[in-house]
């Protein structure tokens, strides 16, 4: 079972043996009467939506109409003109730079699913509000917040996300899952921010809590009583969470509801957080059972959820990086029972390879055209990637993320098999092919920003000769409160580079003994 944290900002696990929560039951502060109900909400959750916002906003009752998700105040807003600007600065910048590659087209409705969930969701607005008042003095005054401060306005979301949680003890995820799916959506809010901030000490709580609700919503496909639905549980929940919305000044035009964008959104987030996560842990994704389901391309019905519209890399590699991890954590167990088939671990591991050549082989006869210089400061960052076009670039960037994360794979395969090797040929290889596509000045600094895990990868292998390219790209980022996360990969380099003459053998190391000295899980995404 999951309980909210009694500290500051976080949940605590109360399970045992690193398992998965046992159900959460509900997410409720629902009413299911469809898109809109005309019932006087008389939730808790009023008190609690009505708290100090991080610009001491009050969200006044004016009247009786609720949505479907009760985390939305049963009351119009009453924003301060500072809130409008901070929420209009996230849509219209901030998030284009820190999720560069989720370009929505109008057909899917653009960024108003977002604009929706602030509106609704007390929770939703309060991390956005939170991440719009730490980058906005970045942008604007060139100064960061103090951290303390910043992180000090999220108790508002925690405090609803424990009153939410609370709440759904006694229902079903089947009764509520729209709610289910919008406190999804903002747990994986308030993780971005986090990690925006290089605060990692949640980290494995919040995604401990992400998975356990995903998780529910998957099996509550399966345990729902209701005739068969054809397609994936993935499918089935998508389609529960409709009704497309009909734009009522264009006839017939529809497009998805907010929740099946968040949910599609948030799943991304989470899929890729598991998978990296796995990696520094030694073990296997924990919705690796979900992983063909949902990423492999080649199944009767294709995968459910295209991730490189979210996170950039595609599909293909995340789920060999998946199997990579996977059979790490077999590895291990063997090892410790003293049973290691070696051919077997190599047949396995050769098929991964296999897999990650191919794709890899067939991505680098696709030219990648940016078409932009990497921008020097902060405002420019902003203004480029607002005013790039979608469907000429959206394509490009995927591409050229899909490169460096494949790369970066194949380095974490091979010190699978054969362990840490500064020096052997292919990884150098490798290593050689991410900063040359890295040292690009066409691709552009908020793209960069978010590949912390296969640059942590290739870097922290680096030869002596190969350290100022790595301190260069990555030290030289300005402002550094804006790529706190590759800041904290550069500081894993260097930790990595510092020990090439410690004792002990090198080829006994791996990804995970670079992240064995931290308590907190540091996810470099």
């Amino acid at each position: 079972m999951l309980e909210p944290h009694s500290g500051q900002n976080g949940w605590r696990s109360i399970t045992e043996g690193g398992t998965l929560p046992r159900p959460l039951q509900s997410t409720a502060f629902i009413d299911d009467e469809g898109p809109v109900s005309t019932k006087p909400s008389h939730s808790p959750i009023g008190l609690v939506s009505s708290t100090q916002s991080p610009s001491s906003t009050e969200d006044r009752p004016t009247s009786s109409c609720t949505t479907r998700c009760s985390l939305a105040p049963a009351w119009s807003l009453s924003l301060t003109r500072s809130d409008n600007v901070l929420l209009s600065f996230y849509l219209e910048h901030l998030l284009p730079f820190m999720f560069p590659f989720f370009r929505p087209s109008l057909h899917e409705g653009g960024r108003a699913w977002l604009l929706e969930l602030m509106i609704n969701s007390p929770v939703m607005r309060r991390a956005t509000l939170c991440q719009s008042a730490y980058f906005f003095p970045l942008l604007v005054m060139g100064r960061e917040p103090e951290v303390e401060s910043v992180l000090g306005q999220t108790n508002g979301a925690f405090e609803i996300l424990r009153a939410a949680l609370e709440l759904i003890g006694g229902s079903s995820v089947v009764e509520h899952l729209h709610g289910t799916v919008r406190i999804l959506a903002s747990i994986m809010q308030v993780q971005r921010f986090f990690i925006a901030l290089s605060s990692f000490e949640h980290c494995q709580a919040h995604l401990h809590a992400a998975l356990a609700l995903f998780v529910q919503i998957l099996d509550s496909v399966d345990a729902d009583d209701q005739p068969a639905e054809q397609g994936t549980s993935f499918d089935i929940v998508m389609s529960r969470l409709g009704p497309p919305t009909e734009v009522v000044q264009v006839s017939g035009f529809r497009v998805p509801s907010a929740e099946q964008t968040a949910f599609r959104f948030a799943s991304s987030l989470l899929i890729l957080d598991d998978i990296v996560a796995s990696t520094e842990r030694q073990e296997e994704p924990k919705l690796y059972r979900h992983h063909r389901e949902l990423l492999d391309p080649t199944t009767a019905a294709g995968s459910a959820i295209k991730v490189e519209h979210v996170v950039g890399c595609q599909n293909w590699v995340l789920l060999q990086v998946g199997e990579t991890a996977a059979l790490v954590a077999w590895k291990k167990r063997c090892r410790e029972d003293g049973d290691l088939d070696v051919m077997e671990l190599v047949r396995r591991a050769a098929d991964i390879k296999h897999a990650l050549e191919s794709g890899l082989a067939s991505l680098e006869l696709a030219p990648v055209d940016r078409g932009h210089e990497r921008n020097s400061s902060l405002a420019d960052m902003f203004a480029a990637d607002c005013s790039l076009d979608p469907s000429a670039t959206a394509a490009s960037d995927s591409v050229l993320a899909t490169r460096i994360w494949a790369h970066a794979a194949l380095i974490y395969l091979s010190i699978m098999v054969s362990g840490w090797q500064p020096s052997n040929a292919t990884i150098r290889c490798h290593i050689a092919s991410i900063m040359q596509l890295t040292s690009d000045q066409k691709i552009s600094t908020s793209l960069l920003r978010t590949m912390g895990w296969p640059l942590c990868v290739a870097g922290c292998l680096a030869t002596c000769e190969q350290e100022a390219f790595w301190r260069y790209l990555l030290g030289n980022l300005q402002p550094a409160g804006a790529f706190a996360p590759l800041k904290k990969a550069l500081q894993l380099m260097e930790e990595a580079w510092a020990s090439r003459d410690l004792p002990g053998s090198p080829t006994d190391r791996d990804l995970a003994t670079i992240f064995a000295c931290r308590e907190e899980l540091v996810l470099l995404v």
